[in-house]
């Protein structure tokens, strides 16, 4: 079993469970700003959660290799710091966690060079 597939497809499903909550169940108590700063959360998480699906075929396909584990992780970890930090700071109304945001948009943006490592060091060039 492919673990980035299984939390790839966690992460999506979470982030639409999590957008209907914005739309719906914070409508009434957010301000359209914070509905808007929720809705990034939402739209980082699920992008994210489709590049972790990515990296689980790209690794049936070609194997593992450290640079598939490293953009794995580094998109797992910007998730929770980004979009978590996110959802915190609207749904706690704890406007501090917003420092943390930063650290997870550098761990996305690693786990893109990630990916742009893995493609250069592919031994499979068919990928």
């Amino acid at each position: 079993m492919n673990g980035w597939a299984t939390l790839g497809s966690v992460f999506g499903m979470l982030a639409v469970a999590l957008g209907a909550f914005g739309a719906h169940a914070l409508r009434e108590q957010a301000t359209p700003d914070r509905l808007a700063v929720f809705q990034t959360g939402v739209q980082y998480q699920a992008i994210h959660a489709l590049a972790l699906l990515i990296v689980a075929v790209w690794m049936r396909v070609a194997g593992e290799s450290r640079g598939l584990n490293a953009a794995g992780w580094c998109f797992t970890i910007g998730v929770f710091l980004f979009s978590g930090s996110l959802y915190a700071l609207v749904v706690l109304d704890m406007p501090r966690l917003g420092m943390i945001t930063p650290i997870g948009g550098v761990a996305f943006i690693a786990g893109w060079a990630s990916l742009v490592w893995a493609s250069v060091t592919s031994s499979k060039r068919d990928v």
